[in-house]
């Protein structure tokens, strides 16, 4: 049971971040490989695999969850990377970093907007 969770989480989450996921795992394996494989089976497997919303709504709703953290600037980006894997657009993402600014504050919708910014930089998204 254990190797089909892992199995179908890794699936997910390659098709959503694709070759970051390989390097994500890779980069937790000298300091705590658990974590690694909890993250591949519970969050790709088990929550990102689920029916009921497609990959485009659950990484909006993950990117605006991290927005209002203000404390991952890492995982926001990887996560907004992620969004552009799965169909969403530019507008898309700037439109629900915008929206977070009345719930989260100018100060976490800026930060967040300025980390989109370096991603889209990045994909020369203009």
């Amino acid at each position: 049971m254990e190797d089909k969770r892992y199995e179908k989480g890794w699936k997910k989450f390659q098709e959503i971040h694709g070759p970051v996921a390989k390097a994500t795992v890779n980069s937790l394996k000298d300091v705590c490989p658990d974590l690694g494989k909890y993250v591949t089976e519970f969050a790709f497997g088990d929550i990102y695999s689920r029916p009921g919303l497609d990959l485009k709504t659950r990484q909006l709703l993950t990117i605006a969850s991290l927005v209002t953290m203000g404390n991952a600037p890492l995982q926001l980006k990887s996560h907004i990377k992620g969004a552009l894997n799965v169909g969403c657009t530019k507008k898309e993402i700037t439109e629900a970093i915008l929206q977070l600014a009345v719930y989260a504050g100018f100060p976490a919708a800026m930060n967040a907007m300025y980390a989109a910014k370096e991603v889209f930089k990045d994909r020369k998204y203009r």
